[in-house]
């Protein structure tokens, strides 16, 4: 149902099923749609109070109908993740769509959401079908092993999935290594079993001189 058409355009070819998309994405459509502003960051009762508690700023709107729908935001790069029953923990400004069958939330993430100014929750997708994130320039996607932590730059993290824990290290930046100060404070481990999808550009954080 999702294909790409260059890197910065999501076509979705739907048969009377739905797809989620951030509000304001959809660029052209063709057949008979349906469109229905939703609130985003988590279904239900829980969903809606954690977005009031942790100011979450998700909105989605859904897209019914029979035909071909095409989304872009702001001419970002586009990557498809399948999830075959897993779980997508991915930045609420990074996420375009899912498809019907997802299911959404959110969950706490501690230091990195404070670092980045995005809150202390990020959002999470899962179930089986297909998502629709996006970067600041082509991802990356790198796989974390037990062999291999990995450590990421806050202001470059776009996801992840995977059966990955995540440590907050503070003290020495990246910046800082290279003689050129003002870096971010903080930096992610990732241990386990997984992959991490980070962007070649920072996304501005409120850390830099914490």
């Amino acid at each position: 149902m999702f294909r790409l058409q260059g890197s910065k355009v999501l076509a979705v070819d739907m048969t009377g099923d739905a797809v989620r998309a951030k509000n304001g994405s959809m660029v052209a459509y063709d057949g008979q749609m349906a469109f229905k502003k939703m609130s985003g960051g988590g279904e239900g009762i829980r969903g809606m109070v954690t977005r009031r508690l942790t100011g979450e700023q998700m909105t989605m709107m859904e897209v019914k109908g029979h035909g071909t729908c095409w989304f872009a935001d702001r001419a970002s790069e586009i990557n498809l993740v399948g999830l075959q029953g897993d779980k997508l923990y991915v930045e609420s400004s990074n996420l375009l769509a899912t498809d019907g069958g997802l299911r959404t939330g959110t969950t706490f993430t501690g230091m990195r959401g404070a670092s980045q100014g995005n809150g202390l929750f990020t959002t999470t997708v899962e179930g089986h079908g297909q998502a629709a994130i996006m970067s600041d320039g082509p991802a990356v996607v790198l796989r974390v092993s037990a062999q291999y932590p990995l450590t990421v730059d806050p202001g470059a993290y776009v996801a992840h999935q995977g059966n990955l824990r995540q440590s907050f290290q503070s003290g020495v930046t990246f910046r800082t290594l290279l003689g050129e100060g003002g870096g971010e404070a903080f930096q992610i481990r990732f241990e386990g079993d997984g992959l991490v999808y980070v962007q070649p550009s920072e996304r501005n954080t409120i850390a830099g001189d914490l």
